[in-house]
């Protein structure tokens, strides 16, 4: 069974697109989005972050951050992540505004809140189609480390869904496995498109 996937984080442009990169890389199907109302990056401290509308190329942003402090931006790996993300897709985009489309079997999100702007988008739709969608949440720090660690343990676990027949049927087993086998407890719900 080949699945179409999607990444989901929060406002911020790390984890996502960490699991995004290596999705691609490893040939999966894969878009990547933010549930925030505008794409928030650090800035010189915690009361000042950079902030801009989805839809802003990463060049743009790497180019603005270069010319504000580029020491700064260096030493916290803001630059090389935006490197990376340009090299992965144009501009970061949004899910409320992007994700209609009902093309995807499987929505991973970093974060539990996260997941919960997802069920609920999700719930609040016309459904249509009645495709199932599985929504995993695994929970990862927002660090560069721990987002490719969870990009590891995401790839990890839609090899592990493709594996089986029907998804659906066998979604409790492959959780239980997979929890198991990596010590991460993920939260999990069946939507509709």
């Amino acid at each position: 069974m080949k699945l179409r996937h999607a990444m989901v984080c929060s406002s911020n442009q790390n984890r996502s697109m960490e699991a995004h990169s290596l999705l691609k890389r490893q040939g999966f199907d894969v878009s990547s989005y933010g549930t925030g109302a505008h794409v928030k990056l650090p800035g010189p401290s915690l009361r000042e972050p950079n902030v801009y509308e989805f839809g802003t190329p990463y060049k743009q942003m790497f180019d603005d951050l270069r010319r504000k402090d580029p020491e700064l931006y260096k030493r916290n790996g803001i630059l090389s992540m935006l490197k990376r993300n340009s090299s992965v897709k144009l501009a970061p985009q949004r899910w409320q505004e992007n994700a209609a489309d009902g093309s995807f079997d499987v929505v991973f999100t970093f974060e539990e809140k996260v997941f919960d702007m997802v069920i609920e988008d999700l719930n609040n739709r016309e459904h249509v189609l009645m495709k199932p969608a599985l929504v995993i949440n695994l929970d990862v720090k927002d660090n560069h480390e721990e987002a490719a660690v969870g990009a590891r343990l995401a790839l990890d676990l839609c090899y592990e869904i493709e594996a089986v027949d029907s998804w659906e049927d066998a979604i409790d087993d492959v959780v239980t496995s997979f929890e198991r086998q990596h010590r991460r407890k993920l939260l999990y719900s069946i939507c509709f498109y």
